[in-house]
């Protein structure tokens, strides 16, 4: 796994690899994930590295553990990843955003625009 050198925390980086891989499908509710040991070895991290991002994520009920069994997907862990990631993007990234726009010049109809033209090309990725 290729991490991002910013001031984001390796473990948190790893949840969000884990979140993106639940928005999509490759992970569903109910599944058993790799092993902490498993998935460490795989991304070459070091096992603590991925117990903090697996205990991160069940704290945030995206991730549940069995004693003795593992980690597994929770019962609406999309549902959950969704409302989160929307509100910090609404509620964080959205500003920046906005700051570009207003500095460009870009109004609202030629934003609606172009987004409903994305829309449109990316329908069906």
């Amino acid at each position: 796994m290729n991490f991002k050198e910013n001031n984001k925390a390796i473990f948190i980086q790893i949840a969000d690899r884990i979140c993106d891989e639940i928005l999509s499908g490759d992970l569903v509710s109910g599944q058993r994930i790799p092993s902490v040991r498993v998935y460490a070895a795989s991304i070459e991290v070091n096992s603590n590295t991925v117990m903090r991002a697996y205990e991160y994520l069940a704290s945030r009920e995206i991730l549940f553990n069995k004693r003795g069994i593992g980690f597994f997907v929770a019962e609406d862990a999309r549902g959950v990843v969704e409302r989160m990631r929307r509100s910090d993007f609404i509620e964080g990234e959205l500003e920046d955003v906005f700051k570009q726009l207003a500095l460009l010049g870009v109004g609202p109809d030629e934003l609606k625009e172009k987004y409903n033209s994305y829309l449109k090309t990316n329908q069906n990725k």
